[in-house]
């Protein structure tokens, strides 16, 4: 399972978004074999990043999540941004997390059985199996489809519905993981920091 390595500036100014690109070159220099997987750049200044994500395939040592898990301080020696301000402590967050694990959809892992209809609809219903549940195997998740009268026909029902709902598994787990990183930005910890960098922005 691939591990993913967020550092954002939060709504920090530029030169948070400069320190975000900083800290990224420190990051490498730990772990050399992440690889960039997606960024934001900041609007207006290049070489700044509002936000970057790496990902690595290979397992990352607890220690070293331990170790840049949080803020990041980096204290500027020289702002090129604005000379004249006073504030020389620019603050980012790091964030360790793991890649989503999606239901993977094939035909092959569906099993479909056929069972009674029951209920109400004359002797066909209850005599003669035309009612087929689909189930994907790794999740768990089934569908029972009774709607027709053929078997062949609830089959085909079923396996459309049970598709859909894995679709929606998946795409609520990807939504749930974006809303994750994005809260990011606003939970950053301006203070406390867990690793301390300086030098010139």
């Amino acid at each position: 399972m691939k591990k993913y390595i967020q550092i954002t500036a939060g709504r920090g100014p530029v030169e948070c978004a400069r320190a975000v690109t900083l800290v990224a070159r420190e990051l490498l220099k730990a772990i050399p074999t992440l690889q960039l997987a997606d960024c934001e750049r900041h609007n207006q200044v290049d070489g700044c990043f509002m936000s970057m994500i790496f990902a690595s395939d290979v397992i990352i040592p607890q220690a070293i999540v331990n170790e840049w898990q949080g803020t990041i301080l980096w204290r500027s020696t020289k702002n090129p941004y604005r000379p004249v301000h006073k504030r020389s402590n620019w603050f980012v967050g790091v964030n360790f997390f793991d890649e989503v694990e999606l239901p993977h959809i094939d035909e092959s892992d569906i099993v479909y059985e056929t069972c009674r209809s029951g209920g109400k609809g004359g002797q066909n219903v209850n005599k003669v199996e035309t009612a087929v549940r689909a189930t994907h195997i790794s999740t768990g998740l089934s569908v029972k489809c009774s709607d027709e009268r053929s078997q062949l026909q609830n089959k085909s029902l079923a396996r459309e519905r049970l598709l859909l709902k894995l679709r929606q598994i998946n795409e609520k787990a990807v939504a749930d993981s974006q809303a994750r990183q994005w809260s990011n930005h606003d939970t950053l910890e301006r203070g406390n920091p867990v690793k301390k960098f300086s030098g010139s922005l």
